[in-house]
């Protein structure tokens, strides 16, 4: 059976202007994780999101790995939802980001209670209660993910695959194959860590996920690595 390596991408940049690029804890976490996967993995392609941290987390891993990796296929499918959105239909006020991190700095741990307001945001999203507020509902969003899925698994014919994308559509990936509940899928996306790898083996129309979020490869080289926001 072939593998495909899901990977989630390096640690973003929070509360920056641009969120969607990695931290330097990101990039040190690409190049942890190619490290460790070099001698391991020899993909026969290599497939991302489209979006900036995507591309930037193949390049970390394609300079820790040492030996030239495919260039990477940009599929739309398997971008994350807009979570700045699905946060602003809970608290509007939020689009002033400014805003956002004078609410947030009022808490002894800012990270956690964005963490809280995240999670309530997501129930509201998932809920389907909504779905005239999004751009994209969260029916829409798991019915591009399991599409652009089975897209990949053609395209690959066979191979061994690395893929770059979000948490987002690494729960729903989970989710798909292990039929699990909306809920589960929301907890399994709480817990994804920054470059973690979750291993699904396919041949034809049999897909199993072997292995999900493993990020030993950060723990063995600095625990101080692990991050999941």
């Amino acid at each position: 059976m072939a593998t495909i390596y899901l990977i989630r991408h390096g640690q973003a940049s929070f509360g920056k202007d641009n969120y969607d690029q990695l931290s330097p804890r990101g990039w040190e976490q690409g190049r942890v994780l190619g490290r460790w996967l070099s001698g391991k993995v020899r993909p026969d392609a290599v497939f991302g999101g489209n979006m900036e941290r995507h591309r930037e987390t193949v390049e970390a891993i394609a300079s820790g790995y040492g030996d030239a990796l495919p260039d990477m296929q940009a599929v739309s499918g398997l971008n994350e939802f807009d979570h700045m959105q699905v946060v602003e239909r809970l608290r509007p006020e939020w689009a002033d980001r400014q805003r956002m991190a004078t609410d947030l700095a009022a808490f002894p741990k800012p990270a956690r209670a964005f963490q809280q307001a995240f999670e309530k945001a997501m129930a509201r999203w998932v809920s389907g209660d909504h779905d005239n507020e999004y751009t994209e509902s969260w029916e829409a969003f798991r019915n591009r993910v399991t599409t652009a899925l089975d897209e990949l698994i053609e395209y690959a014919d066979g191979g061994d695959t690395l893929v770059s994308t979000s948490g987002g559509p690494i729960a729903v990936i989970a989710q798909h194959l292990l039929h699990l509940s909306d809920h589960k899928a929301l907890e399994m996306n709480n817990v994804i860590a920054n470059t973690s790898v979750s291993r699904i083996l396919y041949s034809g129309a049999r897909r199993s996920l072997a292995v999900f979020n493993n990020y030993s490869h950060l723990e063995a080289e600095d625990p101080a690595l692990v991050t999941f926001r």
